[in-house]
């Protein structure tokens, strides 16, 4: 008799346990871990991932699979103990890990759909229907059929699912599970080749004679190759084809998501630190794991020397990934090593459509390429043999995802390098504290760039303080005389201006002038902010929208003045003052659209522009020789917020800003407007000195235990009903110290600080509070969430909900 064929599967559910399955006889031969099979799961159908053979099913009788979905597998066997850590370490399902892990629409799973009868169609007219009988059969009939979820969320009537149960008995309509296929499909496209021999001669018009003759020349052309020389080609094809003129075949393509055409470069010589950088990791860089922080001052060329290393692991054969953290900054990394290194290159975003993604993942899969270049997911690159990690401006908060799986994917970097025994190297100009205590402690090896190319200066910096035009009129406040003056000098000699500030929309405090209440959001604890394009008032957190002639909620007052300033009245005052200047505006707003960040940037790069007034997304990593003058309007805003990390950011948004002046022939220079000229963070950014921002604030850390001192989890909760998430909250807290009271010698070594309300309420009718558990031992506080979890007193109550965050980076 033939042994049974089990496997271990994870299954796309919020399950912490992978479960064991029975494979039929005809798909033994097409089972291989990292294959996504279809499975029973209770009464439903669900998508689940493959990650190993077993032998026996420990003594149960086991489901059968009931199909394989992939025809290769979508990530190798070896990234299996990566997910698992991930799922261990964040506390997060291990088939949702692979979920996130995955490009998007990789999931099939039986969904509950409505549909209406004919008895119910009948009697929607009848007199004895109910209202909300009534609004079901409509709503549904509508659609000819809908998920159950559509109509949860259509409806108000809170006690929707026992209308559902008691019209599906009544027969009025019908519920049944859907299967939902993937979001996304392979792409194919026909391809023409010549004929094996004419079956039935036809008739030969001049544009059929001159499809026959282009497809001879070409030997093989696709059929979208061949419309640019005959529009009307998909007509004319088949019928010579059926003739036996030409041969139609089906063809797997890839969407191509990848910039304009690059020219070649010729990789420069390196400076002498650069050589010192790139030598050092290659020394080292047989089999093993090592980790490196490469800090080096803004313009220095750490990008070079991540070609370089990228150059050495491809001559090996191996393979590389590059971490980008923002979109924007992935098209210039993109452009220049595919100046180096041809086609041989797939870029993972989250702007690329589903199917553009699904083809770069099954070319990193299908090994055509061996550099990904991506956002915080390309951690996730189903690549073998690696031969290096590289994240660019390590210190960036993009590289933490804040919903769903909430993994750091520079941390996730250093984990993947170490269990494939590769190097890691992490760059910024301003490390994170987390990074640069691991040089301190040894676990990571420095790599210093300490002039900029070319010996180009550091920008001259000047604060202006704001104190002094606290009484001033008009623009003064906002864009100070010596701003203004700078701005001034620069146009004149033909050079590029960047004004920065963090704060988007036109005024962000609407208030009242009869009651003086500001103006919030329905639904947030926060005040809306006006958005002159659109001409309303948006919420940034949940994006509800009000009018611009709205009335006042509080008294019906229509006095509503927008007070503050963003990027959008900044703008709109340098149109005032400099009417000769080309402005471009870069924030969330502007660049909504699909492509049209990227177009922002071109017009930078060919000069297409003289002033650019933009948030963070220009402040890290773009290289624009042009941009000789930085104005940044307002250098306080992040500095007093209530989160440990406030003071590191607003240091590295700073010094990052002032990096992007002077990278050119011309030298820079930085204007800087504070109303704390004198708090050390200031300073250090002035100075541009990331040791001196170290020494002051890594006192203040260790002091309070928090990291890099300490482990952290965060611990959210959230609902509708206040008293109810509070009730909760405490509950959660009584656990955990119940916990630690049967552990004695855990107490010392584990603080739990709260509940407490969050620092912001309330967000989309949410109301939010929080706990925050502190320890040296990353496994302590681990160990003791998870048993918290499995407790019965810390499950959650109907209609609230739990997330946990491990290594929180924001605490608001």
């Amino acid at each position: 008799m033939i042994p049974a064929f089990y496997i271990s599967v994870a299954v796309t559910l919020p399950v912490m346990k992978t479960y064991t399955y029975r494979v039929p006889d005809h798909l033994q031969a097409v089972c291989s871990p990292g294959m996504r099979v279809l499975v029973p799961f209770g009464r439903r159908r669900v998508t689940g991932y493959i990650l190993e053979r077993q032998d026996s099913c420990d003594g149960f009788e086991a489901k059968k699979i009931l199909d394989v979905l992939d025809d290769h597998p979508l990530f190798p066997e070896s990234e299996i103990s990566f997910f698992k850590w991930i799922s261990d370490y964040y506390i997060h399902p291990l088939g949702d890990v692979i979920k996130t892990a995955l490009p998007s629409g990789f999931d099939r799973h039986d969904v509950s759909c409505v549909f209406v009868t004919q008895q119910g169609q009948d009697r929607l007219h009848d007199s004895g229907v109910t209202p909300g009988e009534k609004q079901v059969l409509e709503f549904v009939l509508q659609r000819e059929s809908c998920t159950l979820k559509q109509l949860k969320k259509s409806s108000k009537n809170i006690s929707l699912n026992a209308l559902v149960r008691k019209m599906e008995k009544q027969g009025l309509i019908m519920v049944s599970a859907v299967l939902k296929k993937d979001g996304a499909m392979i792409k194919k496209e026909k391809f023409i080749l010549p004929g094996r021999g004419v079956k039935t001669p036809v008739r030969m018009s001049k544009k059929r004679e001159k499809l026959l003759a282009l497809v001879k020349e070409k030997k093989e052309i696709s059929l979208t190759g061949l419309k640019v020389h005959i529009p009307t080609a998909p007509a004319l094809i088949k019928p010579l084809a059926d003739a036996g003129y030409l041969k139609i075949i089906l063809r797997q393509v890839f969407r191509d998501p990848l910039g304009d055409p690059v020219e070649p470069d010729t990789p420069p010589a390196l400076t002498p630190e650069q050589e010192c950088a790139v030598k050092q990791v290659e020394t080292k860089s047989g089999p093993g794991f090592y980790a490196y922080l490469l800090s080096g001052i803004t313009g220095s060329g750490k990008t070079e020397v991540y070609m370089r290393l990228v150059w050495d692991v491809i001559k090996k054969g191996k393979n590389a990934i590059v971490l980008v953290p923002e979109i924007s900054l992935i098209s210039q990394t993109e452009r220049r090593f595919r100046a180096r290194f041809g086609e041989r290159i797939a870029v993972i975003h989250s702007s690329l459509t589903q199917g553009e993604l699904l083809d770069q993942w099954r070319k990193i899969a299908l090994k055509t390429v061996n550099i990904v270049i991506g956002a915080r997911s390309a951690v996730f690159s189903p690549f073998e043999n690696i031969g290096v990690i590289i994240v660019d401006e390590e210190h960036d908060a993009s590289y933490k995802q804040e919903t769903g799986l909430r993994y750091n994917a520079r941390d996730l970097a250093v984990v993947r390098g170490k269990l494939e025994a590769c190097p890691v190297i992490l760059g910024s100009a301003t490390p994170s504290l987390q990074s640069y205590q691991n040089v301190v402690v040894k676990r990571f090896e420095e790599l210093k760039l300490k002039t900029r190319i070319n010996r180009y200066p550091l920008p001259e910096i000047t604060l202006v303080d704001l104190k002094k035009y606290k009484d001033g009129k008009g623009e003064d406040r906002i864009i100070t005389p010596e701003l203004r003056k700078a701005i001034r000098i620069c146009l004149d000699t033909g050079n590029q201006a960047l004004i920065f500030l963090n704060r988007r929309g036109f005024a962000t405090f609407p208030v009242c002038l009869d009651c003086g209440k500001g103006l919030a959001c329905q639904y947030c604890d926060v005040t809306m902010t006006f958005h002159k394009g659109y001409n309303e008032y948006r919420c940034h957190l949940c994006g509800y929208s009000r009018p611009l002639n709205i009335k006042c909620p509080s008294c019906g007052s229509k006095k509503i003045k927008p007070l503050g300033f963003g990027t959008e009245k900044v703008e709109s005052m340098m149109k005032v003052l400099f009417p000769d200047a080309r402005l471009a505006r870069m924030d969330q707003d502007s660049t909504a659209k699909k492509g049209a960040t990227l177009k922002i940037l071109k017009n930078i790069r060919n000069r297409n522009v003289d002033i650019i007034v933009g948030t963070q997304m220009l402040a890290k990593g773009h290289d624009f020789p042009s941009i000789t003058l930085v104005g940044v309007i307002c250098a306080d805003l992040s500095l007093s917020l209530p989160d440990f990390r406030a003071g590191e950011r607003t240091f590295q948004l700073l010094a990052q800003v002032a990096g992007r002046a002077g990278r050119g022939d011309t030298p820079g220079r930085v204007i800087m407007q504070t109303y704390n000229p004198e708090h050390f963070i200031i300073e250090a950014a002035r100075k541009q000195d990331f040791l001196e921002f170290f020494h002051n604030e890594a006192p203040f850390r260790k002091a309070l235990m928090y990291p890099p001192f300490s482990r952290m989890i965060q611990l959210k909760m959230s609902g509708t009903d206040v008293a109810k998430v509070k009730a909760y909250a405490a509950s959660v807290a009584e656990v955990l110290n119940a916990l630690l009271d049967t552990q004695d010698y855990q107490r010392s070594l584990v603080q739990i600080l709260g509940p407490i309300e969050a620092s912001i309420q309330k967000i989309s009718s949410r109301f939010r509070w929080q706990i925050l558990v502190k320890s040296p031992s990353s496994a302590l506080i681990n160990h003791l969430i998870k048993a918290m979890m499995d407790h019965p007193k810390a499950a959650p109550k109907s209609g609230i909900r739990l997330i946990v965050d491990v290594d929180p980076y924001s605490l608001m």
